[in-house]
């Protein structure tokens, strides 16, 4: 795996059809993959007041910690692969190693590796 160097990035992920609101998402694919023109691995998150209960899948990140305006649940179980042309040109905010390490986690208990 790619060495990813602290504080990891994070964006928005535009609305699907339909949608209203983009979401948070962590880009989990490596640098070898994100560079090129295809798409990005990423793991989703929810604003927290919209996540009642934490189940073993889940990682609540403070704002202090994320520089998103509100509390983010990201969700292990809800990987997704995304056009890298969805996303500005500047994150939104910056994660921890720690808290990337314990999404990385939660998204391996979810896959069973």
């Amino acid at each position: 795996m790619d060495q990813v160097l602290e504080p990891v990035g994070l964006s928005f992920s535009p609305p699907q059809t339909g949608g209203t609101n983009p979401r948070p998402v962590l880009v989990l694919s490596i640098n070898t993959i994100n560079n090129l023109p295809l798409v990005v691995t990423v793991v989703i998150g929810a604003t927290g007041e919209n996540i009642i209960a934490d189940y073993p899948t889940n990682v609540r990140v403070p704002p202090s910690e994320s520089g998103l305006p509100k509390e983010t649940v990201f969700l292990g179980f809800q990987i997704r692969s995304l056009d890298s042309s969805r996303f500005p040109a500047k994150p939104a905010g910056k994660l921890s190693r720690k808290f990337l390490e314990e999404i990385e986690d939660k998204v391996r208990y979810c896959l069973g590796l």
